[in-house]
């Protein structure tokens, strides 16, 4: 088989490595992985989780559909790991892209904006999981564990900086990070998507409700 040429190394002598290794297609566990992940977001958004395949996942991300029972022991695994990353991807959004604001009114404005946004745009994301967690008790505690336990902690932690937050007990802080999602979910997607609420009033809603609660704090 040619070899593909590297150039000249010490002594004068020229490296060669097979040109396997560069074969269009083949790509490391991670990426398959991804792949795999993004396939099944698409699939389960456009046509539901119950009739949506393995093997139509496995065609979508370019890969072979035994890498789905290998990798993630079947759609339902699949569906976890598509949890885990749209939750990582929002904590790790949450803290490098927003910064704190001065002032804790301002600092809860931006968060429940951030939440109501985020939650817009994973609306395709919650139409599968939301049912799938309504018709299997097991889905809604997986989406709590990987969920909430890390999302609202990072809320409580960007509050905390505020002298009123300081004085409130752990139990009350978390309530009030747990509030804001709540706020998040409301009017990002229950009010727009499911009550079909305009989106510019369903935000005026959850700005008004968010100075009030700021001015009682």
């Amino acid at each position: 088989m040619r070899g593909v040429s590297l150039g000249t190394g010490s002594g004068g002598n020229r490296r060669t490595i097979s040109a396997r290794k560069f074969r269009p297609g083949r790509r490391d566990r991670h990426a398959r992985e991804q792949a795999l992940v993004a396939a099944a977001a698409k699939l389960f958004a456009s046509q539901g989780y119950d009739l949506t395949t393995t093997r139509q996942i496995a065609a979508r991300a370019g890969c072979a559909e035994g890498l789905i029972h290998r990798y993630f022991h079947g759609k339902a695994g699949l569906l976890f790991a598509l949890i885990q990353s749209r939750v990582s991807k929002e904590v790790a959004g949450l803290s490098e892209r927003l910064r704190r604001a001065p002032s804790l009114e301002e600092e809860l404005l931006q968060l429940v904006d951030w939440e109501i946004e985020r939650m817009w745009d994973d609306r395709d994301f919650l139409r599968v999981i939301i049912p799938r967690a309504l018709l299997d008790r097991s889905q809604g505690k997986i989406l709590n564990r990987v969920g909430t336990s890390r999302h609202v902690p990072a809320i409580a932690e960007r509050l905390r900086q505020f002298p009123q937050c300081r004085k409130l007990s752990a139990e009350r802080l978390e309530a009030l990070a747990e509030f804001i999602k709540t706020l998040g979910m409301m009017y990002g997607f229950m009010h727009p998507m499911v009550l079909r609420q305009d989106r510019k009033r369903a935000r005026r809603s959850a700005v008004a409700i968010t100075r009030i609660l700021a001015a009682n704090l």
